[in-house]
């Protein structure tokens, strides 16, 4: 491709060869992305019921009743925010901890180090299919475990903040080792003047922590918290696997309420338009919980 006027290429040779090998990527993105983005949203304003596609024009009629639905204001956006919070500040705190743990040389630290990284080789399918297991009222380790001490056992999956209890504690387990690993790259990736100067003039390891190594690991933390929570925001396969949503629709998140109204409801245009609400905010939620991070990490 030449310029015009017939001057010097557009692109040149080393800009050709960077385009070819990026045009792959992106064909696949395009295909399996934007597109299906884009026929979720046309699909929006329609009248798309899979048991009766007539897919007429109804405007914003799918979101006008999304956004008065009392399940999702009063349920399901609770639930998602209150997952999104405990999930990623347990986690983060608990990564910190390994991580500080691991900074420092000890005996049998490589298989410390091993044991703790286990959870990331494990499916969320399979961590939840065991912790259905071990949290089950009648036949559940937990339970065995509390009868066994003289305590008596708990229906766990049965009721609400018990249910909801236990997929918090199976979503920490599997994250936890995916921020002890980013943030123990980052510590050993500090400095050493800093701390050597703080150990000389004696001060304490909290003050160290919070005055050192916090402020000084900022980015990484921004970034691992910002990823994690627009991930935990359509979290779906952990809360499938073990609640279905339930009791009732007691644990249900946002992926399952768009999934129920997209694919058991078979209603594809409220589906789509319970999707589309949730990307938007969950955009408007990124930037928010990134500014506020990193102005908190700055203070």
């Amino acid at each position: 491709m030449r310029a015009r006027g017939g001057g010097r290429p557009m692109f040149g040779e080393q800009q050709r060869f960077m385009l070819f090998l990026v045009a792959p990527a992106a064909l696949l993105l395009l295909l399996f992305q934007v597109v299906p983005i884009a026929i979720g949203a046309n699909a929006s304003f329609r009248d798309w019921a899979l048991y009766n596609p007539k897919k007429a024009w109804v405007g914003l009629d799918h979101y006008r009743a999304v956004l008065s639905d009392p399940a999702f204001l009063e349920v399901v956006l609770p639930n998602t925010f209150l997952f999104m919070l405990v999930s990623v500040t347990g986690a983060l705190l608990l990564g910190l901890a390994m991580a500080l743990l691991l900074n420092r040389p000890f005996p049998g630290q490589k298989v410390v180090q091993t044991v703790l990284l286990v959870p990331l080789m494990v499916a969320p399918v399979i961590a939840a299919i065991m912790l259905r297991w071990m949290f089950n009222d009648q036949f559940g380790i937990v339970n065995a475990v509390l009868e066994g001490l003289g305590l008596e056992g708990q229906p766990w999956l049965v009721e609400r903040w018990s249910a909801f209890g236990v997929i918090l504690l199976t979503d920490i387990w599997l994250w936890t080792p995916w921020y002890t690993l980013l943030l123990l790259a980052g510590l050993q990736s500090l400095p050493r003047e800093p701390f050597e100067a703080a150990e000389i003039d004696g001060t304490s390891t909290w003050r160290v922590l919070t005055h050192l190594t916090v402020p000084m690991l900022r980015p990484v933390i921004v970034v691992c918290v910002v990823i994690r929570a627009i991930d935990a925001f359509r979290t779906f396969d952990i809360v499938w696997t073990l609640t279905g949503g339930g009791p009732g629709r007691s644990t249900e998140l946002f992926s399952l309420y768009a999934y129920v109204l997209a694919f058991l409801s078979l209603d594809f245009g409220r589906g789509s338009a319970a999707a589309i609400i949730g990307g938007i905010i969950i955009l408007v939620v990124g930037a928010v919980l990134y500014r506020l991070v990193d102005r908190l990490a700055r203070a």
